[in-house]
């Protein structure tokens, strides 16, 4: 009670800090499992310039697998809060007990990828067989043991809806310390535990995913009481499941969209193996700065939506004010960082024939941070505000629509020896920015009819 309490009084303002500060944590730390990774494999004696390659063309698996873990959890968190809002606890033990189904079915598609499609995954971007090896190997462990993120992602939902995000970053913490602790021990082998290479990576990964999960189901038990547990609440509804990815389902396409733009530019670099290496590890570094945006997005989500079902127009528009400046601020910072700190960066992973490109891709990418992080909260209010249509757009503008057909010109101009690479990594600011104009358009339109004719 105290907590709906919290979602329905606190000023919107400092709702959004307690909220925010956990959940950007939380993502902060989620992004840390791929830089911290990359960095140690990077690291090895034997192989590591082969393995930091391998580890870029899994990414987009990896990705895609939090995505509609994440988006199955979006859905969920929007429309529990909603519920919650609304007083209808019989409903919400529904939406919570549905989103753990899904979570096991979503499972069983990781593992059967995992035991048989892994290879030609990584063999349609690579013909070097060291770097095929590796890939295979770690990818195939992270599909199998994928249990961890999936659930993960739907319990730290759970536990935000209710305004529990502190618990939620308990969890982060935890996983990503025993990543962390695991990661040099299994892969350069010390004391009794052999050398894995990337294997160890892998394994030291899933390792922290599952505690993570299993910390943050005793969480949702004994913390979330709004509603009742228990297996019965698990029977597939499919009126609750189709309100679930009405919302979650954009949320879905915008998060697997990343994974096949990676997948797409991984292609399109294919003719540079040192510039495809140092987009890879870049890529882990933007990730780290936009999820401080996605964490974010995470509470505004929530207090908008609750907002909505208490049909307060105020703390409706407070949400949508603090969540824009908010998300500003944060990406100013993480521009600040990325423009000055590229060559730390570049150490920190042993770039190696790649720390050039790496270099050139930090300075210019990192201008479009701005712009995408304005263009995730507005995917965040659009998601609270049924708006679902609108958060899908501003995806496909940013991660199909624009970017590809615009990296490939650019490809095509540099390998004609007309240009650098460098010429590529503009793609990406511009591509923000025009979907940042077209986010405005959008705040606007669902303004006028989700919030102000609200009686």
């Amino acid at each position: 009670m105290a907590e709906r309490n919290k979602m329905k009084d606190m000023p919107v303002n400092k709702l959004m800090v307690q909220m925010g500060i956990p959940m950007i944590l939380s993502m902060a730390l989620q992004a840390v499992y791929n830089i911290v990774d990359s960095a140690f494999v990077g690291n090895m004696k034997v192989g590591s310039e082969a393995a930091l390659n391998a580890l870029t063309l899994v990414f987009p698996v990896q990705m895609l697998m939090v995505a509609v873990g994440i988006g199955t959890g979006v859905g969920t968190n929007a429309l529990l809060a909603r519920t919650l809002g609304q007083g209808n606890s019989k409903k919400a033990a529904k939406v919570a007990g549905n989103s753990l189904f899904l979570g096991a079915i979503i499972y069983v598609f990781c593992l059967l990828f995992g035991i048989w499609g892994v290879k030609a995954y990584i063999s349609s971007q690579t013909i070097d067989r060291e770097v095929l090896t590796m890939g295979v190997s770690y990818l195939r462990i992270c599909c199998v043991f994928s249990l961890g993120i999936v659930f993960f992602s739907l319990f730290e939902k759970l536990l935000q809806a209710t305004g529990r995000s502190l618990y939620s970053t308990i969890g982060q913490v935890t996983g990503a310390v025993i990543n962390i602790i695991l990661d040099p021990i299994m892969i350069y082998g010390i004391g009794p535990v052999p050398e894995m290479g990337v294997k160890g990576a892998a394994y030291a990964t899933v390792i922290g995913q599952i505690v993570s999960a299993v910390l943050l189901f005793v969480f949702h038990v004994t913390l979330n009481k709004e509603f009742a547990h228990g297996v019965s609440y698990m029977k597939p509804d499919a009126a609750i499941i189709k309100e679930i990815y009405a919302i979650g389902l954009p949320a879905i396409i915008a998060q697997a969209l990343m994974s096949v733009m990676v997948y797409v530019m991984n292609l399109i670099l294919k003719f540079n193996p040192a510039a495809q290496t140092a987009y890879g590890l870049f890529y882990k570094v933007q990730q780290f700065v936009l999820f401080l945006a996605f964490g974010l997005r995470d509470a505004i989500t929530p207090i908008i939506a609750f907002a909505y079902g208490m049909h307060s127009k105020k703390r409706i528009r407070d949400g949508i004010r603090y969540g824009l400046i908010d998300t500003a601020v944060l990406m100013v910072i993480g521009m600040a960082i990325t423009e000055l700190f590229p060559g730390a960066f570049a150490t920190l992973f042993n770039a190696g024939q790649s720390r050039i490109y790496f270099i050139e891709a930090m300075r210019i990418i990192s201008l479009s941070f701005i712009f995408a992080g304005i263009n995730v909260a507005y995917q965040g209010i659009y998601q609270a505000l049924n708006g679902g249509l609108e958060s899908l757009v501003i995806s496909l503008l940013r991660q199909l629509v624009i970017i590809l057909p615009l990296a490939g010109i650019f490809s095509v101009i540099v390998k004609n020896g007309q240009a650098d690479v460098s010429l590529i990594w503009w793609a990406f600011p511009i591509t923000e920015l025009i979907a940042c104009l077209a986010g405005y358009v959008f705040l606007k339109r669902i303004r006028k009819t989700k919030v102000d004719s609200l009686k």
